[in-house]
């Protein structure tokens, strides 16, 4: 219901600073409610409200596991939002700017970086000795007067933030406010990684993927420390990367993705082609290094590549430029002339080793790739050539020759197992190489690629297929997928131990060597891209297993010396990161092999229309539960139960679900601070979040009075107003009862005694006022919604616990604040007070704002300054 403030004077009062400002209009057609909404929010501005669930951190539940870490019980630390990120070194300024990226949407706060020394309160991120062996190594230090993260360099801090976000709450990764306590436990962790390459495999020759695309996925597996993004660029179906002086590659070898059907008349389906330019190139390069990831560039070869081959030998190359590039000699392929062939068929492409256009266009590609990577690594590729293709010795002679073009590039030549074939280690004109292992049956003659390799003196880099690809399905119902090496979920991917994958073994007398930890660089997960076509798949496919290879690159060897090392451990602690995926809206399969949990978090509420409540309460993570196998109930705070109804996006076929969201509908029987919480149950699991209610509304005008009202006006229950009134006699005001004025005169003293709301506009009161014990006080407004009032007596406010604003008034007595605990500091300013002004015992103290008051006495206690 709404109520007509009309008879305001619009006058000039001084403002703030001493200039003049016009007068605030008094109220007029303005609801009660929205009119409590815009003053009693109490919520600073951009931030996320706090509800009053336990402000405890959760246990920490990091992947991959630290090399040591210790809680210090009751030495947690709660981020401010006064804090900021303080660097030591400028050098340090990207990183803190990255960290502050992440925390700024989620907490609403400011969060400045700032160069100097840290505060109490503040996050800090300093260059200095971590006392950890390794070059990335970090220490993280929580304690309740701030964090601190020290490294050797930036490589090192930015692992340390990676952490960091993972002692937070889920919601810390929210691209919006959330009501929630930012404590995180106090902690000491030194961590260091156990290998120093930990890769990540996206193939975008079978599925063309945007530049966008693959820096979300550079932003997800740093998350979890790793290190190196190997780009598969080229395969049969697509040729991905711009060569300059062969547009010809891109033009045809670009045009379709893995899949894609080709009809009579030409057509395609819905599965295109694409590639980038170099600029695109050098664009996911620097992203990824700003991130501290060495990108990895494969064109496969000699296989692997009927995408160049079209380019040259197919009738589209014959037409091309009136046949200028057509030259068929390149093609050793088992289709003369070639045809493109976009299923997942293998080893029916190759390049021959004896046509110059080979060498000329292998020579192009890795010089210029290599000039445009600054990483020490060109991957060859070299996988799966059949020997019908390229006998056992041509395909040695080609591994050779490109290995050397590699190496007159100043790179490392890495390739896939069938590259140790080839005569690294005995021939000096080699380069050193890097073999990645990719076989299934290492116990036996399929770890015999490897074995060979060490025993050349090659590097491996283990990606047994089994146990790393990412595009294997998690078991017979997944729906996209293959499953020629496996299906297996995340328990595969993290119950094995790179450094006993490939024992010795004896062949004929003679011993191959085992692959120890002395000739493994490091690991990688692959995801290749056969049934793979956008983020959300690739998502879908790579978490939740890509984190236990990344624990299996980081963390130490199992064993007694590290007991949460072990599948138990990991899938608790991988289950705590679905919460965080859910809460940045990132997809991943909700196995039912993880023990999901659930997270909440439930925001204070401010009520302002009779004192209702409706709508959205919470916000629930829940990977992989249907909302039917939820429960909600809501304690009000006022002795009140109710059930909450659960609502959100199911998950779909490859689609997570997403958050869901609580809701509730209450009234209160009146006005107060409630404590009221939020409980949401599943079958196996239960989660409580508390927040606070601040009932502070009333219902509409229950009387309204306008003209001349004879005699004394006593409020005993509901809500009056003075609409433009004049009061001949004292007002009271009884508990539980309400008083607005706007635009009225009261021609006697005005008393209150537990009033939900004194709220005076552009009134007069001929005569004290003494509020007490009430709900809000309100004498003028600063916000400019309700004109200043007079009170030609002294005005004592005592007691009251939602809100007190005296703003502007005219007092010609003293000016009296006592023990008001309230929500936010009251709200004394710009007041001309005729007498002394005292403040004491009120919570929080007063202030003025800024605008100081014009006081005839002396300013004692809390106000002494304002």
């Amino acid at each position: 219901m709404k109520i007509s403030f009309l008879s305001a004077k619009r006058e000039q009062r001084r403002g703030r600073g001493g200039s003049r400002r016009p007068r605030a209009r008094a109220l007029s057609a303005l609801t009660i409610g929205a009119l409590l909404a815009t003053t009693f929010t109490g919520v600073t501005a951009n931030a996320a409200q706090a509800g009053t669930a336990s402000t405890a951190p959760a246990s920490p539940q990091i992947v991959p596991l630290p090399v040591s870490m210790s809680t210090t019980a009751g030495d947690d630390f709660t981020l401010g939002s006064g804090a900021r990120i303080v660097v030591d070194d400028p050098s340090a300024v990207g990183i803190a700017d990255q960290l502050a990226a992440v925390l700024r949407p989620s907490t609403g706060y400011a969060l400045p970086v700032s160069q100097g020394s840290a505060a109490t309160g503040d996050i800090s991120l300093a260059l200095g000795d971590p006392g950890v062996p390794a070059a990335e190594g970090y220490k993280l230090d929580v304690t309740h007067s701030g964090i601190k993260i020290t490294a050797a360099n930036g490589h090192g801090l930015f692992n340390g933030v990676q952490t960091l976000r993972q002692l937070f709450p889920v919601w810390v990764e929210s691209k919006t406010p959330q009501p929630a306590t930012w404590a995180v436990p106090g902690v000491q962790i030194s961590d260091y990684p156990r290998y120093d390459y930990r890769g990540a495999m996206l193939d975008i020759g079978r599925h063309f993927e945007p530049v966008s695309v693959v820096k979300s996925y550079i932003d997800e597996i740093t998350a979890y420390k790793v290190n190196t993004l190997h780009l598969h660029l080229s395969d049969d179906q697509g040729f991905r990367i711009a060569i300059n002086g062969r547009p010809e590659l891109t033009d045809i070898g670009s045009q379709y993705s893995g899949g894609t059907s080709r009809a009579s008349d030409g057509t395609t389906n819905a599965d295109p082609g694409g590639f980038w330019t170099q600029a695109d190139y050098v664009d996911v390069v620097n992203y990824a290094a700003s991130r501290f990831v060495t990108v990895v560039p494969e064109i496969d070869s000699p296989g692997h590549n009927n995408s160049i081959i079209m380019s040259y030998a197919s009738a589209e190359a014959q037409a091309y430029k009136g046949g200028s590039i057509y030259d068929p000699s390149i093609n050793c392929s088992n289709k003369k002339p070639p045809v493109w062939n976009l299923s997942n068929a293998v080893n029916y492409s190759a390049l021959c080793p004896d046509s110059p256009l080979t060498w000329q266009i292998t020579t192009d590609i890795i010089e210029q790739l290599s000039a445009l990577t600054p990483g020490p690594y060109f991957h060859m590729g070299g996988d799966e050539v059949s020997t019908a293709l390229l006998p056992a010795s041509a395909y040695q002679s080609f591994i050779t020759r490109e290995s050397k073009i590699v190496k007159a590039q100043g790179k490392i030549a890495m390739g896939w197992n069938e590259i140790g074939e080839a005569p690294f280690g005995s021939d000096p004109e080699m380069p050193q190489g890097v073999v990645q292992y990719w076989g299934t049956s290492p116990n036996g003659s399929g770890g015999d690629s490897g074995r060979v390799a060490v025993q050349k003196g090659m590097k491996i880099v283990m990606s047994p297929a089994n146990k790393t690809y990412l595009d294997m399905k998690y078991n017979s119902s997944t729906p996209i997928g293959t499953t020629w090496a496996c299906t297996c979920d995340n328990d595969v991917f993290y119950n094995w131990e790179p450094s006993t994958l490939i024992p010795a073994r004896t062949v004929s007398g003679n011993t191959l060597p085992a692959v120890t930890d002395a000739d493994i660089i490091g690991v990688e997960a692959p995801l290749w891209t056969e049934t793979v076509k956008n983020l959300a798949q690739i998502e879908f496919m790579a978490f939740p297993r890509l984190t236990a290879i990344a624990e299996i690159g980081w963390s130490p060897k199992a064993g007694p010396d590290h007991p949460d090392r072990t599948l138990a451990s990991f899938k608790v602690r991988d289950a705590a990161q679905g919460g965080r995926w859910q809460a940045r809206n990132q997809n991943f399969y909700a196995s039912p092999n993880v023990p999901w949990g659930l997270d909440l978090v439930a925001g204070e509420q401010s009520l302002s229309d009779r004192n209702a409540i409706t709508g959205p309460l919470a916000t629930l993570a829940a990977p992989g539960k249907t909302l039917g196998a939820l429960s909600a109930t809501i304690e009000w705070g006022d002795g009140t139960t109710s059930a909450g109804t659960l609502s959100g996006r199911e998950a779909t076929n490859q689609i997570v679900n997403g958050l869901y969201t609580i809701s509730g509908d209450h009234t209160y029987a009146g006005s107060g601070l409630y404590e009221a919480k939020v409980t949401v149950s599943g079958a196996t699991a239960s989660v409580v979040a508390g927040f606070t209610v601040r009932a502070t509304g009333v219902p509409a005008c229950t009387t309204t009075v306008t003209g001349t009202h004879s005699g004394p006006l006593t409020v005993s229950s509901g809500v009056t107003c003075l609409d433009g009134a004049t009061v001949n006699g004292p007002v009271t005001v009884r508990t539980g009862a309400g008083l607005y004025a706007s635009g009225s005169q009261v021609r006697g003293p005005l008393s209150a005694s537990g009033a939900v709301d004194v709220l005076l506009c552009d009134t007069t009161v001929s005569g004290p006022a003494a509020l007490t014990g009430g709900v809000r006080v309100w004498i003028g407004n600063g916000n400019g919604d309700c004109a200043p009032a007079t009170v030609k007596g002294p005005v004592t406010v005592t007691g009251t616990t939602g809100q007190v604003t005296i703003d502007g008034a005219t007092v010609s007595g003293p000016l009296v604040l006592q023990n008001n605990n309230v929500q936010a500091a009251p709200i004394v300013a710009g007041n001309h007070v005729g007498g002394p002004l005292s403040c004491t015992g009120n919570s929080p103290a007063p202030s003025n704002g800024g605008t100081p008051n014009t006081v005839s006495g002396p300013k004692a206690g809390q106000c002494a300054t304002l």
